[in-house]
């Protein structure tokens, strides 16, 4: 009884803004500049969120590589920006924010300069829930003292019942984690499912439970309803310019229905139209440029067949139009599930979505599956990401890896210290202590945005030596 009484508990739902990394991120390929950013954070400030996660995942390569920002530049302006609201993150386990696993003292390293620079909650999954992949991480972050949330893979597939989800809690309450997230990337988590699952977590652990879902299926907003009602603790949200389609419920929408009721968030929806206002623009200079698709907008109920989180839609298209191949869409779509199935049934999310997603450009545009095998789904299939829940197809592994033979234990426990190595690579570069983990994660992209950090640099220095000759870019 007290269990039931727990898990039905009615208390005001707090809410975790994802404006200013996850919603750009699915809708416009994480494109959005620091500066279109910066003039809104003092107003989001005085919302009352739980939390605004604005780093880690796409940001930290997308920001290097196609703004020519400095990720951690970034970080450190929202955290004076940001003086009442606790900053939030999405960390890839081992793999950090890059594509492949890192040794530990990398991983250690990196959440250690997240929490200095201004991170509070880092949320950590693995994209096959092996929880072997997270324990580093959740470990640097209690030594550090931050929050370490770890977030679970949501996906469906026979492997994947109320006892996997509860089994796996229980380990992740075990392993130190400070709260559960259930991030379902790809919407779906139907309504009433949400009812059975938060019931089950909140019977099962003491830790605070967070829901994450995207709005590609069309049913999140009612899947965030039950969700409440059944005691969850938190839920994803984005300002409604960036809301919907591949991008979370809308922050206003989901105050508004909770309004009056012992749910309510108290937040000021005045003060939620005026930030709505500040973002209007930037997504109406998206839709006009091209950059924000109006295929991600809508509402694709196939997502539940496919499983195709909303960033992995905007790559897939964006993947197609550069092979000339954009009829090639909904035939890819369907070789999503059947290259998923291949691979252990894993759930779709970076990086095991672009895996699968570009072995299914590949498998369709060749006219034979598997002819044409990436380096990373070979890795998959030698075990370097991890335990799949499911074991692969014995003739696709043959096919891919050969007489390789596969990794069972933790792969980073193979990968010998890196740190020193890195230092000395860059250290013609290096500015700051956080270049070497820029350096980690992208070596050339960081290479390439270290020399035109140097070129700017030169330039500013050029302009103020010679004032006549002002006429320098910057």
């Amino acid at each position: 009884m007290a269990e039931n009484q727990k898990s039905n508990e009615k208390k005001p739902i707090k809410i975790t803004e994802t404006i200013l990394r996850d919603a750009h991120q699915s809708l416009i390929a994480t494109r959005m500049t620091t500066e279109q950013m910066l003039p809104i954070v003092e107003k989001m400030d005085q919302v009352g969120y739980h939390s605004v996660e604005c780093w880690g995942g796409a940001t930290f390569d997308a920001s290097l590589r196609f703004l020519k920002e400095d990720p951690w530049d970034r970080l450190r302006k929202f955290r004076d920006g940001f003086k009442n609201t606790k900053l939030q993150m999405l960390f890839r386990g081992q793999n950090i924010l890059g594509y492949r696993p890192y040794a530990d003292d990398v991983v250690e390293y990196f959440v250690q300069k997240s929490l200095a620079n201004g991170i509070d909650i880092i949320r950590i999954f693995d994209c096959l829930n092996d929880l072997r992949n997270l324990q580093t991480a959740v470990t640097a972050a209690n030594k550090e003292k931050g929050h370490a949330q770890v977030a679970l893979s949501y996906t469906l597939g026979d492997a994947y019942t109320i006892e996997y989800w509860t089994d796996i809690a229980k380990k992740i309450e075990d392993m130190g984690a400070n709260s559960i997230c259930i991030k379902d990337m790809a919407g779906l988590l139907l309504p009433y499912q949400a009812t059975e699952l938060i019931g089950a977590l909140k019977s099962a652990v003491d830790l605070p439970v967070q829901l994450h879902t995207h709005y590609t299926s069309g049913v999140a907003s009612m899947t965030y309803m039950k969700a409440v009602e059944a005691g969850v603790d938190v839920i994803d949200t984005a300002m409604s310019p960036f809301a919907l389609g591949t991008s979370q419920p809308a922050t206003e929408v989901m105050v508004e229905t909770f309004k009056g009721t012992p749910y309510d968030t108290g937040f000021d929806q005045d003060l939620l139209a005026q930030i709505a206002d500040h973002f209007r623009p930037i997504r109406d200079e998206a839709l006009e440029s091209g950059l924000l698709n109006p295929k991600n907008m809508g509402v694709n109920i196939k997502t539940l067949l496919y499983q195709v989180p909303g960033g992995m839609l905007s790559n897939l298209t964006s993947q197609l139009k550069e092979q000339h191949a954009e009829d090639k869409y909904y035939e890819v779509l369907e070789e999503v599930p059947r290259v998923r199935k291949d691979l252990g049934e894993c759930p779709l999310v970076t990086p095991s979505s672009q895996i699968v997603g570009t072995q299914a450009v590949f498998n369709v545009i060749t006219g034979e599956r598997y002819k044409m095998v990436t380096k990373e789904t070979k890795d998959v299939l030698s075990g370097k990401y991890g335990q799949t829940v499911k074991p692969f197809d014995p003739e696709v592994q043959k096919k891919c890896i050969g007489d390789t033979e596969p990794i069972t234990c933790r792969y980073a426990d193979l990968i010998p210290a890196e740190l020193e190595t890195l230092e000395k690579e860059i250290e013609a570069y290096k500015e700051q202590d956080e270049d070497v983990l820029t350096y980690a994660l992208f070596p050339q992209v960081a290479k390439e945005f270290f020399q035109y950090r140097e070129a700017q640099k030169k330039k500013i220095d050029a302009s103020v030596a010679d004032p006549e000759n002002g006429a320098y870019p910057v």
